[in-house]
């Protein structure tokens, strides 16, 4: 487990009914293969997706943080797909999403990992 450092934010980004399930696999793997307590951390993502009931079950009782796409879209991302811009007005959301509430100076400690439907980034904020 990474400790010390600034608070954990989890930014996911996911397809519209992706299931609990799904949502859970992926943040206990990211946990898992980094050494991460994420049960605590903030989490964030697109607006239109934060009611989301899999993403809500996933991480209740934490409600997730949303932003607009043209929010996501302003912050500079390691990996953007065109894809996702297509479909959504961002090429980010999981990483955008995390950078962005974690604030000035965070670090990308997860880049966006891929699951079933499902897609999660993990940012440090600034002490």
């Amino acid at each position: 487990m990474i400790t010390g450092g600034g608070a954990l934010v989890v930014g996911i980004g996911l397809r519209p009914g992706t299931p609990e399930a799904a949502v859970r696999e992926l943040l206990h793997r990211v946990a898992t293969e980094h050494g991460l307590e994420l049960d605590t951390a903030v989490v964030a993502t697109l607006g239109r997706r934060a009611d989301e009931p899999g993403l809500r079950a996933a991480v209740a009782p934490r409600a997730p943080v949303g932003y607009p796409a043209e929010a996501l879209a302003a912050v500079p991302v390691p990996s953007p797909d065109g894809r996702v811009g297509a479909a959504v007005g961002t090429a980010s959301v999981a990483e955008a999403a995390a950078l962005l509430t974690a604030g000035p100076g965070a670090t990308l400690l997860v880049p966006k990992t891929r699951g079933d439907g499902v897609t999660v980034a993990v940012a440090r904020a600034r002490r």
